[in-house]
């Protein structure tokens, strides 16, 4: 049975998509897991990093309109929308600008909270180990649709001045989802990202152990020209040999034990 775990912070520029795709990228090439990106951001930051260019196969976007006016979603339209990417070796689902629209449709959907469960129903998941969902940053309700999905959260945290802020109110949506619609989601962790040896970073790192303790990642991501060469290469971290790729191996085996 896949692991689904939704990659979320409501605050924006935390590294979430880069740990999406990179630690999908080394569960696949270094652990030889069968993994599927979902790109849930209308940025579609996820997507371009995989590679994706436009075609006449359906997006999330598609699936979400299909989804909501249909009610049901047979996984042979859901699979109709995932690509592969060669250099991650990963399958992925892809989003555009146009999903942003889509939260408008889903507020008066039927069982709106459902919609991405739907979509990623167990005859398309049940193909892979992990299925990591790439959030968008904000509480609405794409984000309400990943939890739902999701049986783990993962939080990357920037250890900057101001960058804990909203994290409570995540932690209360996610209790909530918990409580009302999903009882298996769990916290799988907070990962401390873009972290450097300033005070600020070391002092934000200290309070996420006192808050968090043993949910925190033992593993943190450096802040390094590397990710954005990797990006801007779409190639994997795990492929290089520097700092980052030691670090996204080491998380991948937190990742994976934890799960």
């Amino acid at each position: 049975m896949s692991k689904i775990i939704a990659v979320s912070n409501q605050k924006g520029g935390v590294s979430k998509t880069t740990v999406s795709y990179n630690l999908g990228a080394c569960m696949a090439l270094n652990h030889g897991k069968r993994v599927l990106l979902i790109d849930a951001d209308p940025q579609a930051n996820l997507s371009k990093y995989l590679g994706y260019e436009p075609d006449r196969s359906p997006t999330m976007t598609q699936l979400v309109m299909t989804a909501c006016m249909n009610g049901a979603i047979s996984s042979e339209i859901t699979e109709s929308a995932v690509r592969h990417c060669e250099k991650a070796n990963v399958d992925y689902i892809p989003s555009d600008l146009n999903l942003a629209s889509c939260e408008i449709l889903m507020t008066s959907a039927l069982s709106r909270e459902t919609v991405l469960k739907r979509i990623l129903s167990e005859n398309v998941t049940d193909g892979y180990d992990f299925v990591i969902i790439d959030c968008l940053p904000s509480l609405g309700t794409m984000l309400i649709n990943a939890l739902t999905s999701a049986d783990k959260v993962l939080i990357p945290v920037q250890t900057q001045e101001f960058s804990m802020d909203g994290l409570q109110a995540l932690e209360s949506l996610i209790q909530q989802i918990k409580t009302t619609i999903n009882p298996k989601l769990e916290l799988l962790g907070i990962l401390p990202t873009m972290v450097d040896r300033t005070k600020i970073s070391k002092y934000c790192i200290e309070i996420l152990h006192e808050k968090y303790g043993g949910i925190l990642f033992r593993t943190s991501i450096s802040r390094a020209i590397e990710a954005a060469n990797s990006a801007k290469n779409k190639i994997p971290l795990c492929l290089s040999t520097g700092k980052l790729s030691a670090e996204y191996e080491n998380l991948t085996q937190e990742v994976i034990e934890r799960c």
